[in-house]
């Protein structure tokens, strides 16, 4: 059987890239907004497994996926790459507004670190509450960036979270070996790691990587 992370691997079919000139002919027809919206998508999904402990984070990740999505259908080619997007919104001088998909970006590429940040230690520390890992992810990720309304939002959340084993579980899915999983978990983090390193980058260069929400 297959793990839930094995089937999100297989939707964002980043799973067998081509060789030598296929390859870097795939990444240049890959689009990023395409990317994010996808590993945005495959997020949801895990956090539909989970239950509604989570709904703060799973509205607003839906939120800015159908905020970039809109934006995307609008003009595919000429909105491909998060950084067509930005530099877009930077030069409207758009890209810091509430509703700005700068911002949607911004946080998405956030929720999705944190997704990786849980999954690691996850692996790392069999022996540690899932409650305890949620709040280290959290702290490490999200928090920096939120005002005290999201803050209590997320206490609340964290009240509710489901036992590690139960958790896990759900994320193996119809996988029943523990070491497969294992697998796929580092296997998912190697491949949104580029995804996130390039959000950053486009980000720190246009000083938007330290926004806040309220």
């Amino acid at each position: 059987g297959k793990s839930e992370l094995r089937v999100a691997m297989e939707e964002l079919c980043l799973l067998s890239p081509g060789d030598g000139e296929e390859q870097e002919q795939e990444q240049q027809l890959r689009s990023s907004t395409m990317d994010l919206l996808c590993v945005s998508k495959q997020l949801l999904h895990v956090l539909d497994e989970i239950g509604p402990t989570l709904l703060v984070l799973r509205q607003d990740i839906q939120q800015n996926v159908q905020r970039l999505q809109d934006l995307h259908a609008r003009d595919s080619s000429k909105y491909a790459t998060l950084t067509a997007i930005v530099i877009e919104e930077v030069e409207e001088g758009t890209s810091k507004k509430t509703n700005s998909c700068t911002r949607a970006i911004i946080w998405l590429a956030r929720s999705i670190n944190f997704s990786v940040h849980l999954l690691e230690r996850l692996m790392k520390n069999p022996d540690s509450s899932l409650k305890k890992m949620v709040e280290e992810a959290y702290n490490s990720t999200l928090k920096p960036f939120h005002g005290w309304i999201s803050s209590a939002a997320y206490r609340v959340a964290l009240g509710l979270i489901p036992e590690r084993e139960i958790f896990i579980q759900l994320l193996m899915g119809n996988c029943q070996d523990p070491e497969d999983f294992g697998g796929d978990v580092m296997i998912l983090v190697s491949i949104v790691q580029p995804l996130l390193e390039e959000i950053n980058a486009i980000l720190v260069k246009h000083q938007l990587d330290r926004l806040k929400s309220t």
